[in-house]
Parts: structure tokens; sequence; C-alpha cells
């Protein structure tokens, strides 16, 4: 491993406490430490820059905090990375995101672009969304013909445009489901194998994620324990290491709080949804 790109959404908003961001840092500097390179393209959830910068300060540990170029060396090969942090009004500002790269006199045998965006034609949900037009989706016909690939966070999917003519963009999506939304989603890394002439090879490696489990539970006029005992046999259907939706049908019950559904987890998480039977009923 010569170097490794994050795309972002390291952490879930900007303003978090030090010790979290120390702590979301801390992988991430260890592999730093060790003598790898590591990249870092803050994303959205970050509001485009990482909280408490100081804590991000490595010699090896480097940040797109602006438009950015870092050109590493290895194996005989000089790659230029080059990207920016998450920007709004994408659309009508990639032009001028990209001038301010300098990329013509990148003293490099490759160029790697590396964002955190949504392209034209990515995809996502279960629904297949494809994202085409609007503020805050590139253009493929706008992407640099000089990159050897572009290296792109944002969405949470796995997957490879192929835009006629142009190099891949690759999404390695998300290491973790972070919706149900993703629940069917198979999560993962990309390793690319970069060459003089170019990318010649990339792969997609899953990795071990917990499965997200939906079940519906219906109570009626029930007395405590049996609430108690149709919520155990509920979550215990599912695996030990879980997210689980527990979908109520109708009313709940008084006595089901969030101390009950910590106890019963174990080391799931459970989380609460209403069925709406009318106005005055919501998701929790």
């Amino acid at each position: 491993m010569d170097v490794v790109v994050h795309g972002g959404d390291l952490l879930y908003r900007s303003r978090v406490p030090a010790w979290l961001a120390e702590t979301a840092l801390a992988p991430l500097k260890r592999l730093a430490e060790s003598g790898v390179p590591v990249l870092l393209v803050p994303g959205n959830h970050e509001r485009s820059r990482m909280p408490f910068p100081l804590l991000a300060f490595h010699e090896r540990l480097h940040v797109f905090d602006r438009p950015r170029v870092f050109v590493v060396a290895a194996r005989g090969l000089r790659v230029a990375f080059m990207g920016f942090p998450y920007t709004q009004d994408v659309r009508r500002r990639f032009p001028e995101m990209l001038a301010a790269l300098g990329r013509q006199s990148l003293p490099a045998d490759i160029r790697v672009l590396c964002l955190h965006q949504c392209i034209e034609g990515a995809t996502c949900g279960p629904g297949n969304f494809t994202f085409r037009f609007g503020p805050d989706v590139i253009r493929t016909a706008d992407v640099p013909r000089d990159v050897t690939v572009t290296l792109s966070g944002h969405i949470h999917r796995h997957q490879v445009l192929q835009p006629v003519g142009l190099a891949p963009v690759i999404y390695a999506g998300s290491v973790e489901r972070t919706s149900f939304a993703e629940s069917l989603e198979t999560k993962g890394f990309v390793v690319l194998e970069l060459a003089r002439p170019g990318l010649r090879s990339f792969e997609f490696r899953p990795l071990p994620t917990r499965p997200m489990v939906t079940r519906t539970v219906s109570f009626g006029d029930t007395d405590v324990m049996t609430v108690h005992t149709r919520l155990a046999a509920a979550i215990e259907s599912t695996p030990g290491d879980a997210v689980v939706q527990l979908r109520v049908a109708g009313q709940v019950p008084p006595g089901l709080t969030a101390g009950t559904l910590r106890a019963l987890a174990g080391a799931r998480t459970v989380t609460l949804a209403i069925r709406a039977n009318d106005p005055g009923e919501r998701k929790r």
C-alpha cells in the first residue's frame, strides 16, 4: 500500500467535540505514522472543512481543505493527487475549482482527481435514482480529460462510471451501511494499481458489515408482560449485531421506553418507528 485516499464524511457533522474529531482521525494518523501518505477530502457532513484542523496535523496526512495538489512518489512513479473539499453549486463552480489547481504545470507522471461530489450518471437508493441535473451535480463533459481516474466520495453506493472518452469515475462507497436505504448494499473499499501508462487495474474489496433488519410488531390492548415478550421475540429473531428497526402497528404501549429497548437489544442497535394510522401518530 503506497497511498490512501479517504473520500470524506469522516465525521457526521461539522461541530463535534475535540475528542471525537481526534478519535475519528486516529486510524488515519496511525497509517500516516507507519509511513503511508493519507489524503483526506472534507465532505458535506464536515461542511467542507475539518474541525480542529490542528488535530489533523501530520507530515503525511494531507487535507484538501482548499484546491490543492499533493504529489506522491512511489515505485518510480510520481502521482499528482488533485482535489478540493465539498463545494456547493459545484456545477457552476467546477471550472473555477479546476483552474485553481494549476494542474498544467504539475511535475508528475499521472494525475488523479479527488472529490466529494455527485457526478452525472451516479446512482443511489433502492429506486436507483440517477443524478443528471442540478447545481450540485458535475457534468461528465466537464471532467478533465488529462486525469487517469477520478475518485469521489459523497455517494455511499460503490459504483464505477465509464463516461465515453473519459477516464473512469470510481465511488468506493461507504464502508458501513448508514441507512435502511442501503440495507442490501455490499460495502467495502477499492484498491487501484497505477502505472506510467495510467490505471492498470482496480478492485472492489468487500468488508463485513452489520446487517440491517426490519421487524413489524403489534401490541393492541396488551399488558406489560405481553409487550415485553413480543418485543423480545422480535429482537431476538435478528442477528446479534444487527441494526434493527421495529415498526409498531398501532399505538405504542405506555411501558415501551428507550430503557426497555436498550435492555433487550444486547449488541444490536434498535430504533422504533410508528406506522401512522391517523394524523396524530408519527415516527419516533
